[in-house]
């Protein structure tokens, strides 16, 4: 296993396409916790599909709707885990005019829109009803070869290696979004937590212009929060953080991304009149919210999920000119099933990728 921190990094070399070969190996699960690894025909992408010569593919806790049972409604097996797919397009659908063999493309958990329900319908495509889930409703990056629909792709830019696009592809346009849609340059973002989302969000808020405070466990993530680009850290262990907010003048936004209902509840009377509390760590437990704190300042929480794909371009895009950058350990293909077990454990340091 290779470890990888976050600084430039070289550029990829543009190697060659794979020699074009009949079957291709892939990691199925065939039941609930079962990994596979397969041999399968490559097939030809259907219209309005790409091929892709997978390169790197992110393990994400998300990737639990697949692999653990009853996470998805009427999951169904075997399916291909996977959705923060980098690699190079080698033969494009009938109807595909956009993309071209050989360019280098990624895709992310929403892998198209229906574009026929209320949501789309509104320009809310993120949010469809009837989304292709990538990994879960259709097979994903765990394998040497993926169909992808080509108006979910976003064009990986020369600077950025494949390894370190393939998080940005999730947890980074989850961060990224959140926050250029919820504050301004110059406000006081806090980012709760500092793990595989929580460290994208230090760099970004950071990169964006925010005054920008991490929130951790214990007095040992300073240094790393510091690192990151955080201007304050507050250690959530030694007080109550919602009250160090509130000496600093409140913050404008909170990003909560560590999943714990009962953690992020607590931070509500840390945000400043109007501020919002933007959650996108999902948590097992219940939020727990406070009247009082919500209504007599105008706060507000929501949700965010990723984005569109023309959302992840400006995320690769942006990431490239600050020089945001994920901290990676990397596994084989072969080693999933390790990759998966380690991520859930809590122990990468801070996403896991899958080299192919």
């Amino acid at each position: 296993m290779t470890t990888r921190t976050a600084e430039k990094k070289e550029v990829d070399s543009g190697a060659n396409l794979k020699e074009t070969r009949t079957t291709y190996k892939a990691i199925e699960i065939s039941a609930p916790r079962t990994f596979r690894l397969v041999e399968r025909k490559v097939t030809a992408p259907g219209p309005g599909q790409v091929r892709i010569r997978v390169e790197a593919c992110g393990v994400c806790h998300s990737d639990a709707a697949t692999i653990e049972e009853g996470q998805w409604p009427n999951m169904k097996y075997p399916r291909v885990p996977g959705h923060e797919a980098i690699g190079r397009i080698d033969e494009v659908g009938p109807g595909v005019t956009t993309w071209e063999i050989g360019q280098r493309v990624g895709v992310g958990f929403f892998g198209g829109e229906d574009g026929t329900c209320e949501a789309c319908r509104r320009g809310e495509t993120a949010y469809c009803q009837n989304p292709i889930i990538t990994g879960v409703t259709t097979d994903g990056g765990y394998a040497e070869v993926m169909i992808a629909e080509a108006r979910a792709l976003a064009l990986i830019p020369d600077d950025l290696k494949s390894v370190d696009a393939a998080p940005l592809v999730c947890a980074g346009i989850t961060t990224f979004n959140a926050l250029r849609n919820a504050g301004r340059a110059g406000d006081t973002v806090a980012i709760q937590g500092i793990g595989g989302l929580g460290h994208l969000g230090v760099q970004f808020a950071r990169k964006m212009g925010f005054r920008t405070v991490a929130i951790g466990g214990g007095p040992d993530k300073e240094p790393l929060a510091k690192k990151l680009g955080a201007h304050i850290y507050i250690d959530a262990k030694a007080g109550d953080a919602a009250a160090a907010l509130q000496k600093l003048g409140g913050a404008d936004v909170i990003l909560a991304t560590a999943p714990s209902g009962a953690a992020i509840g607590s931070l509500l009377p840390g945000l400043a009149v109007r501020g919002k509390l933007v959650v996108v760590g999902v948590s097992g437990d219940a939020i727990p919210v406070n009247g009082v704190p919500l209504i007599f300042g105008g706060r507000s929480i929501l949700g965010s999920l990723t984005g569109r794909a023309i959302e992840t371009q400006d995320t690769l895009d942006f990431s490239v000119l600050a020089e945001v950058c994920p901290m990676i350990e990397t596994l084989p293909l072969t080693q999933a099933e390790e990759a998966y077990k380690r991520m859930m454990s809590g122990k990468v340091r801070f996403r896991m990728v899958l080299t192919i």
